[in-house]
């Protein structure tokens, strides 16, 4: 999901007259955080740079009220303020950038949506993308309020066998996601080995697959390895090298395999990367844009994955960097 094409002013383009003060414009993905941050008030007041920016300033706001969305009737506008710091709970308004007009703000119920998430607030403005939208402003879960400017999601692929479906890592990132209201909106995109078509690529008589935990029928001889079956001369392994140690041990030799590791499925150019690996055996380890986690990892092992392929290094469980 990406934005609907809207470009911001670089360097060779100057700001609009309105944004021409100190506030500027925000990053894309920007959102109010905390949500408490933003306050929506009704206003008879024509949405103008000029209307706006002559009614807020020098007025009074909470003092942790960063961004206004002014209402009227059916139009919207999006503004940001800065404030006089004081010591009470309302500070002044010292000044105010209208950074998105009507023409440019959408109002969107969404009652399911937690608005403190960038990425619940992002699948709801990709939901409704149009043309010439800056700011869509999200009305959520318990009525509650928030924006997301020009979103642009971050891209992350999940290496993960399937099945099971959907696959136990790309779930657990949905779920770290779902609750860290600090990453920004992320984009997960599945990339699955999918043991059935790994098979049907590796003919063999009969196949070892590493447990039962997938849950699979593959409607040929299979074996499962954690189950230490009696030795069976032409079985293809389909596993990773910690399965070929576990032959080993029990067997006494290496048998042909069919590696499904997803660690070992080379990345595209500067994709973002989130994999599993079960010679990890805890924290995370990274190496240029691919972030492993355990093959039993814990959500806050997957989360600690994210965040660091987000640029939010901060509280992350033991690393183990590489390269």
């Amino acid at each position: 999901m990406a934005s609907d094409g809207a470009t911001l002013p670089t360097a060779s383009q100057p700001l609009p007259p309105h944004l021409a003060g100190r506030l500027g414009l925000p990053a894309p993905n920007t959102v109010s955080r905390p949500y408490r941050g933003l306050s929506v008030q009704e206003t008879a007041v024509p949405l103008t740079t000029e209307a706006l920016t002559a009614h807020l300033t020098g007025r009074e706001v909470y003092r942790r009220t960063d961004y206004l969305v002014l209402r009227n009737g059916d139009d919207l506008a999006l503004v940001q303020v800065r404030r006089e710091p004081g010591t009470g709970l309302f500070e002044t308004v010292t000044e105010a950038a209208v950074l998105a007009g009507p023409e440019e703000t959408v109002w969107i119920d969404a009652p399911g949506t937690d608005v403190g998430n960038a990425t619940a607030l992002m699948e709801v403005a990709a939901a409704h993308r149009a043309t010439g939208i800056r700011a869509y402003v999200v009305r959520g879960l318990f009525e509650h309020v928030n924006f997301i400017w020009d979103p642009q999601p971050l891209r992350i692929r999940v290496g993960e066998v399937v099945p099971p479906e959907p696959p136990k890592l790309y779930a657990m990132a949905r779920q770290a996601i779902a609750f860290d209201e600090e990453l920004p909106p992320i984009d997960l995109q599945l990339e699955a080995i999918d043991i059935e078509q790994e098979v049907a690529r590796h003919p063999a008589p009969a196949y070892l697959l590493p447990c039962r935990g997938s849950g699979i029928d593959l409607n040929v001889p299979v074996a499962f390895l954690d189950t230490r079956p009696a030795r069976q001369p032409d079985w293809l392994l389909v596993g990773c090298e910690r399965s070929t140690q576990f032959h080993r041990h029990f067997y006494g030799d290496a048998p042909p395999r069919a590696d499904i590791c997803p660690r070992r499925r080379a990345p595209q150019d500067g994709e973002l990367r989130l994999t599993k690996c079960c010679l990890l055996e805890r924290g995370i380890e990274h190496r240029d844009n691919t972030v492993v986690v355990p093959w039993g990892a814990h959500l806050g092992e997957v989360l600690s994955a994210l965040r660091l392929l987000a640029g939010l290094t901060d509280g992350a469980p033991a690393l183990n960097t590489e390269g």
